[in-house]
Parts: structure tokens; C-alpha cells; sequence
């Protein structure tokens, strides 16, 4: 009886009971944690149980893709991705709580079929925080991104309701009522932005109750700095003094990543490698230069050994193959002229590598799958040879990851996108084109970044919208975040993230001569995960 009351109890709070729920259970237990209705887990299992009525918060993980890994240890064919899920939840937990969970991780004994190494060699820890899983779509219209915007700018409002400037933000509708001039703070999606004959900005701000006017005017020389680099459907907040037909803006405000102390330091001296834009098939793939840096990592290479040595994560940010059609005239411009082809010959240079190093690798515009974000991960149609290297993870453009967690290290959280919507910006925002950003990728994502959105403007990407959230927000703050696509090695830091934007192995194109744009082939930036620092190899000559 005091199972069903107790099942019954927990179908209330939205959970379903595992098996082996009650062997951790008992009469009177709650759960501590609260977690976000819209992202929970489904099934609770004694090892959740355990840590839900230990511990007030926890971990913000991908529930679906922590169940589908209860699924794989259940079935015998991993433990090595549940045990890691574990880790990360159970990190923050002080000594006595971590010894009393011990049990959790006992009964795991499988053989890991991804990476078979040697009695006390550091095995990597891979875990897929947020990919796309290519669901199907339903049928697209109007108010499809009608939602899309929504999901955004609830996300970010979210966000921004954070800062204590914005604490007391009005909806517009309420603000339209006001009929004398006072204080207000508002949250809003930029609709509209123009100059004025004085040289002032004016805003559009849109939220879903209504639109209003924002005067930003020159003279207030900070920002209106900040104000020439407003985009279209930017989120921002606004604070300043107003009535019903317009809001004199004082203060600007970003969803923004905000500062941590410092960044984090790995107990284990290890190491990770940034690559992008390999572009196999390509007449210009440098395969030479390619597979020098395949030998350094194999140790077989003298210069840098120590590093090398270190190496136990290799991410690869997109446009792994050159592809076929991908732009008029293309056809002669390949060495392999077949898509299958290019990606078995990646795929055996891959293999090539030492099998302690877990390749992470998200796709790009030259690979061979749809264009439009976010991108699912490669099709096992043309890419079934990768698929087929164990130590090897597949994601979306974009994606998250968590790198190297253990329960005494909560691991190095990685934001991937290849960068496909960065060019737009360069010819829309004054500042980036200052900046020379398409040699400087550092100031794009810094852009990024201080907007939580990798595409803010509507037209700057292709994109589908989804009915359930806007998949390019930048919903969780990276440890490190890093991208492709420009073809030129960039390291920099903003607020303690790691902002990686990594080089190419092509040579320059007749197309890349046209543009001006001068490639920056063969650096591999490398983030030393115990000191916090990069360094960046030359493979060339």
C-alpha cells in the first residue's frame, strides 16, 4: 500500500518510478531540489532520488540525454556516459554527502566499449549537454516564428530580470498608459532602428503586450557607443525616464555573460586541441600539413612532445569535408569529387589518431546535410565510417558539451558553433568593422556572447524555427567557447570564458581571393585544461 501512495504521491509532481527507486527511499522522504518544469527528468531512479533529497539545487544537464543514458547502461552497452551525467550532478555535494553516494557508482562494472586504455591512464569524459536531434518538423508558418520569438525573448527577459536595474520592469502596455513623465524600466526585442536628422538613435521596442518609442540621444556618449551596435531583434533592457508615446533612454542593458572570479583548473594535467575547416576533398586540403599534426599527436613528432603527450580531447568545429555543390563552379575545384568518399577519407585519417584522444566534432556549411540552424548531426548515409570509430561523439551546430567531470571536478562546459551567421554582422554592426572581425574572430564572439544569442538578428542566418524553444540562445555560460568558419586562429578571453575561433587546412581559394580573405591555415590552438592558458602549434613548414 505504501508503494502505490507513494507512486501515486510522485505521478503528482510530474515522475514516474523506477524499479530500484524504493531501495533508496523512505517513508517520509521529499525532494530538496526544484527543478524547471520544462526540463526535468521523466523517470526517478534511486541514484536521482538520492541526490534530489540531498541537495537544494543542482547541475543544469540535459534530462533527455541523461535518460538515454540510463537506457544504454541498463542494456549493457555503456556505463561510461551515465557514470559521467553522475559526476557532474554530483560535484557540488561537500565530503559526507559524496562518501554516502559511493553506492551509486559500485554496482557499475561494465567494460567501457568506447576507449580501452591502459591501468591508471586519464580516460576523457565526454558528456552531450544540448544537441539537436533533428526532430521532425511540423509544418512551418507565420506564427511558427511567432513562437520562436517568444521562446527567445522570454529566455533572455529571464536573463535580464536577473540584474537588480531591471527588477522593477514594466510591460509596455502599462507604460502606454502613463501619461506624465517618470522613471521605467522595460525589457524589449528591437523591432525598428534609425538615425535621426539630429543624429540621435530611435528605437522600436517590442515586447508582447505592445511597441513604444526609445530615444537614445548622442550626447550620452557611453551609450550611444552602445546603441550604434544594436541590432535588429536584439534583447536588451532599457532604463530611463518616459510617458505613453516615449522612453528617453539612460542605461542600456545586455542578457550578457556575467564575470567569474576565475577560470577553472583541471586537478588532472591534460590538455585540448581546436580544429575546424579541414575541407577533405578540396584541391587545396593541406593534407601534408594535416598529417603532421596527426603525428605530433601520435607523439612521433619531437617539437612540443610535453604537449602532445596531454592531449586527451580533439574538437573539430565543421566543414570537415569541402563538399559538393556547395557553390557555383565547386566541381572543379575538388581533388575527391564524391561526398561518401570525402568523409571516408577523413574518416581514416581520424583513425589514424591514438585512441586515448575523444574527438568531438559538430558539423558545418560544407558538410552534407541542410544549411538552415541548427544543424543535426552528420547522416550515417554519407559519414557511416565515422560513425563507426568509437572514440569519436557527433553533435549539432551548435551544441554543448561538458569535458573532463568527475565527482571532485565539475568539468569544463564547451559551447560549439562552426559560425556560419558571423559575415552578416561584419557589415552591419560599426564596431566589428572597425575592428577588422574577420581577422579578429575574437570581437564577434565577444558580440555574441554579451547578447546570449548566436544569430540575434532575424536575417543574419538560415534557420528553422522550433516549436519548443529557440535552439541558438546561448541558454547555459560556457567555460569555453569556440568556433570556425573565418579560417583564422584567434584566442581570447571575456569574463573568464575561453573564446577559441580556430584555423583552417586549406590553402587560399579563387573564391577567398575575391572576397580579400587571407586564411590563416594550419594553427592549432591547444588550452592547457590545468593552468587555464593556450598555446597555439604551427603545422606549417
Amino acid at each position: 500500500m505504501m508503494q502505490k501512495e507513494t507512486i501515486e504521491k510522485f505521478l503528482k509532481k510530474n515522475y514516474l518510478i523506477s524499479p530500484d527507486f524504493f531501495e533508496e527511499y523512505a517513508p517520509n522522504d521529499e525532494l530538496s531540489v526544484t527543478l524547471d518544469p520544462e526540463n526535468k527528468p521523466l523517470i526517478l531512479n534511486k541514484d536521482l532520488f538520492f541526490i534530489f533529497k540531498k541537495n537544494k539545487k543542482v547541475a543544469e544537464i540535459n534530462w533527455l540525454e541523461f535518460e538515454k543514458s540510463r537506457a544504454l547502461l541498463e542494456k549493457g552497452r555503456d556505463t561510461k556516459i551515465y557514470e559521467h551525467f553522475l559526476d557532474i550532478l554530483l560535484y557540488d555535494l561537500n565530503t559526507e554527502k559524496k562518501k554516502a553516494i559511493d553506492h551509486i557508482v559500485q554496482d557499475i562494472k561494465q567494460p567501457d566499449p568506447i576507449i580501452l586504455v591502459e591501468k591508471d591512464v586519464i580516460v576523457p569524459s565526454v558528456v552531450v549537454l544540448d544537441s539537436f536531434r533533428g526532430e521532425v518538423i511540423q509544418e512551418i508558418d507565420v506564427m511558427s516564428f511567432v513562437h520562436h520569438f517568444k521562446f527567445r525573448y522570454d529566455s533572455l527577459k529571464d536573463i535580464l530580470m536577473q540584474r537588480p536595474e531591471l527588477q522593477n520592469t514594466l510591460s509596455i502596455s502599462k507604460l502606454l498608459t502613463r501619461k506624465e513623465k517618470s522613471s521605467a524600466s522595460l525589457i524589449g526585442i528591437i523591432q525598428d532602428k534609425r538615425i535621426t536628422q539630429n543624429g540621435h538613435v530611435l528605437l522600436t521596442l517590442e515586447d508582447p503586450t505592445g511597441f513604444i518609442t526609445v530615444l537614445i540621444n548622442k550626447e550620452r556618449n557611453s551609450i550611444f557607443t552602445l546603441a550604434k551596435d544594436l541590432v535588429l531583434d536584439d534583447v536588451i533592457g532599457v532604463t530611463g525616464a518616459g510617458n505613453g508615446e516615449i522612453v528617453f533612454c539612460e542605461n542600456i542593458f545586455f542578457p550578457d555573460v556575467p564575470v567569474t572570479k576565475e577560470s577553472k583548473k583541471s586537478p588532472d594535467d591534460v590538455a585540448a586541441a581546436f580544429i575546424s575547416d579541414i575541407h577533405v576533398g578540396s584541391k587545396q586540403f593541406m593534407e601534408k600539413e594535416f598529417l603532421r599534426f596527426i603525428s605530433w599527436l601520435n607523439l612521433t613528432i619531437e617539437k612540443d612532445i610535453e604537449i602532445a603527450k596531454k592531449i586527451k580531447y580533439l574538437f573539430v568545429l565543421g566543414d570537415l569535408v569541402d563538399g559538393v555543390g556547395v557553390y557555383p563552379g565547386q566541381y572543379e575545384n575538388l581533388f575527391i569529387k564524391d561526398i561518401t568518399a570525402q568523409y571516408d577519407k577523413l574518416a581514416e585519417y581520424f583513425s589514424m589518431i591514438r585512441k586515448d584522444i575523444y574527438i568531438i566534432l559538430c558539423p558545418g556549411d560544407h558538410d552534407a546535410l541542410r544549411l538552415a540552424h541548427p544543424q543535426p548531426v552528420l547522416d550515417k548515409k554519407f559519414a557511416r565510417k565515422l560513425w563507426e570509430l568509437k572514440n569519436i561523439t557527433q553533435v549539432s551546430n551548435p551544441s554543448f558539451v561538458n569535458i573532463h567531470s568527475s565527482q571532485q571536478f565539475p568539468g569544463f562546459n564547451v559551447l560549439l558553433y562552426h559560425g556560419h551567421g558571423y559575415h552578416y554582422y561584419f557589415d552591419a554592426v560599426d564596431s566589428l568593422k572597425k575592428l577588422d572581425t574577420p581577422h579578429n574572430p575574437r570581437h564577434i564572439m565577444k558580440f555574441l556572447l554579451k547578447r546570449r544569442h548566436l544569430a540575434p538578428t532575424h536575417t543574419s542566418t538560415i534557420y528553422v524555427p522550433d516549436h519548443k524553444e529557440d535552439p541558438l540562445v546561448i541558454k547555459h555560460v560556457p567555460d569555453i567557447f569556440t568556433s570556425g568558419h573565418l579560417h583564422k586562429s584567434d584566442v581570447s578571453f571575456y569574463n573568464n570564458i575561453c573564446m577559441i575561433n580556430c584555423s583552417c587546412w586549406q590553402s587560399q581559394t579563387e573564391f577567398q581571393v575575391k572576397e580579400g580573405n587571407f586564411p590563416d591555415p594550419a594553427k592549432v590552438p591547444v588550452l592547457l585544461l590545468q593552468r587555464g592558458e593556450v598555446e597555439v602549434l604551427d603545422f606549417n613548414d
